[in-house]
């Protein structure tokens, strides 16, 4: 296995003063201790991500834990784009977005007939092909919406563009001029319940009121009488408009790809609402603390920077001292994520993490489940802030009768999950939801799952029940937090042999995004030797802790391996790669991972 010794030692990370408060008590909002989720504002990101890396594109919507206002606080105005089918009930959600957030609905056939009636240079232009029967060119229709753009009251208010791009040629228009939304909705409803919507609606000609024969009948006999059918409205007609909608927006989306999120428009109108509502705050909120911070001379921070090999700031210290402090945990879920985020990036979808500072390893002490789901909690809600909707699971109870039960360090941890603080806006129901592992918790809104560590006990093997959940999950990422997938005896202590290769084989298929553990002497668990750590994309680091003569201590590096190093890998970075010879018949250096 190759492996690089480089001259150069990371700097080191001061322990700070260590925080005594439980693990589980940080989680949970009421009488309980409540822990602000600093992963979420630009003040508080850690240093370790702070780097060169380019501002990564999406809604990073930051969930805060104080309800108001920020003091000081400045509001920008939104810029939304709305797509849906015929319908879809976009214009409902358009009428209920203005009410709420003043935002200047913009939609292009509004526009046609103002441009149009007032007479203007545009207008005049598309009222010559709209009378010689052609469609209006995209150019025309950019500049009449790019001229509306322009306008006091839209820069002032912020915009919402209805049905708008409806090409490639006019989402470009937009992007070559610097024009973009903050985030693109899509409503989704399945074709047959549009067609039905369609075809089942009438029009009140006295008042203009839309009826539908079935799911919005008129109120009396009177009006049903004068009820009228859209011309429009036909089987074969409204199966066009759809094809037609749906090659206008598989040429539109890949250019708002990172802004976009799809809403089920299946539901009722409050509650198609209340999710697009969480968007449009949370986003409000993020554009008014990046421009309040840009006010006063301070750069908004990133909440993903690639972890670069110069900028690293080392490993923390003290990691003996437990309960470990907010800064220490903060860090490493901060490295966690980062890690994380990139590989999705790369377009990897079964991710395992692997950590074991002692805060974080609950298989000696199950209290420590607590801190395992508060990094949980961190990554399932940023993600969640990316506009991604998140299943968090946890298995359940494994086997029957007698042999039925659940592993020590989990149980108890579906129900923490319920009650803990998720935050505000609403993350958990609309971004967020709890679930068991299996292929029946996987729903078509879910975007990724995250699996908290997932494990076999006595007799019974989660094995199964996890390759049926990522088989319905498809190209959805996967990630597994701290899984224990190895074989264990059956009841009998016979260990289990029917299919265990492919059983293995599979535990095998979920590719390491990160790994971190602490090295000591073969046998003891103190002093802490060194540590291990790797954050995709980047090597496997092995450093050494070295206590330095002010009482202080700081890990420096020595090696790095392009896979996971064995145990006589290790041995030979610590005593240097000339002794390897002699390391091969020593046990004095054999390494294990902390578990404290």
């Amino acid at each position: 296995m190759s492996a690089s010794f480089p001259a150069t030692i990371s700097p080191p990370l001061a322990g700070p003063a260590i925080h005594r408060g439980p693990a589980i008590a940080r989680l949970i909002s009421g009488s309980l201790s409540r822990r602000p989720l600093p992963a979420y504002t630009a003040q508080t990101v850690s240093a370790s991500a702070a780097s060169t890396a380019p501002k990564p594109r999406g809604l990073l919507l930051r969930c805060r834990a104080g309800e108001g206002a920020v003091p000081g606080q400045v509001e920008a105005p939104l810029k939304v784009m709305i797509s849906g089918a015929p319908a879809s009930g976009k214009g409902t959600q358009c009428r209920m977005i203005v009410e709420k957030y003043g935002l200047v609905h913009i939609s292009t056939g509004d526009l046609l007939r103002a441009e149009v009636s007032s007479g203007s240079d545009i207008g005049n232009k598309a009222k010559e092909y709209m009378d010689n029967g052609m469609l209006v060119p995209d150019q025309v229709v950019t500049d009449m919406v790019v001229s509306r753009l322009s306008q006091p009251d839209v820069r002032e208010k912020g915009w919402l563009l209805d049905g708008y791009p409806r090409s490639y040629a006019q989402a470009q228009s937009l992007e070559s001029m610097k024009i973009r939304p903050d985030i693109f909705v899509v409503l989704e409803v399945p074709d047959d319940n549009l067609i039905d919507r369609c075809v089942g609606r009438r029009l009140d000609p006295v008042t203009g009121k839309i009826y539908h024969v079935k799911n919005f009948p008129p109120e009396n006999e009177e009006i049903s009488a004068r009820l009228l059918t859209r011309s429009d409205d036909t089987f074969e007609k409204v199966k066009s408009r759809l094809e037609t909608y749906k090659q206008n927006s598989e040429a539109v989306l890949p250019t708002y790809s990172d802004l976009l999120n799809q809403i089920d428009g299946n539901r009722p109108v409050e509650v198609v609402f209340h999710e697009i509502d969480s968007l449009l705050q949370k986003i409000r909120a993020n554009a008014s603390e990046d421009k309040l911070a840009k006010s006063n001379g301070k750069p908004p921070d990133s909440l993903h920077t690639a972890a670069s090999k110069n900028e690293y700031r080392g490993i923390p210290t003290r990691l003996n001292n437990i309960p470990h402090s907010r800064e220490i945990r903060k860090y490493f879920y901060d490295d966690v994520l980062q890690a994380t985020k990139r590989a999705i990036e790369d377009k990897k979808t079964r991710l395992q993490i692997d950590i074991n500072i002692p805060e974080l390893n609950p298989e000696m002490d199950v209290y420590r489940i607590g801190t395992l789901m508060e990094l949980v909690r961190d990554l399932s809600l940023t993600f969640a802030n990316d506009g991604k909707r998140v299943k968090v699971c946890v298995q359940g109870s494994m086997g029957q009768g007698a042999f039925a039960g659940i592993p020590l360090q989990l149980a108890g941890t579906r129900k923490i999950l319920e009650i803990m603080d998720w935050g505000d806006y609403g993350a958990k129901g609309a971004f967020i939801n709890i679930g068991a592992v299996g292929a029946s918790e996987v729903d078509k809104e879910d975007d990724m799952f995250v699996l908290i560590a997932p494990q076999n006990a006595v007799g019974n093997c989660i094995i199964d029940d996890m390759k049926a959940m990522t088989d319905a999950a498809g190209n959805r990422p996967v990630i597994l937090v701290n899984p224990r997938l190895k074989d264990m005896p059956a009841s009998s202590g016979v260990m289990q042999t029917m299919g265990r290769d492919m059983r293995l084989q599979y535990a095998a298929s979920f590719e390491t995004c990160y790994s971190f553990r602490l090295l000591f002497y073969a046998g003891t668990f103190y002093p802490i030797m060194g540590a291990l750590r790797m954050a995709y994309p980047n090597k496997y680091e092995i450093y050494r802790r070295v206590d330095e003569p002010n009482g202080k201590e700081k890990y420096s590096l020595l090696a790095e391996f392009t896979e996971n190093p064995t145990a006589d890998d290790i041995t030979n970075a610590f005593k240097g790669p000339k002794k390897e010879k002699e390391n091969a018949s020593s046990g004095f250096w054999g390494f294990l991972s902390g578990i404290l």
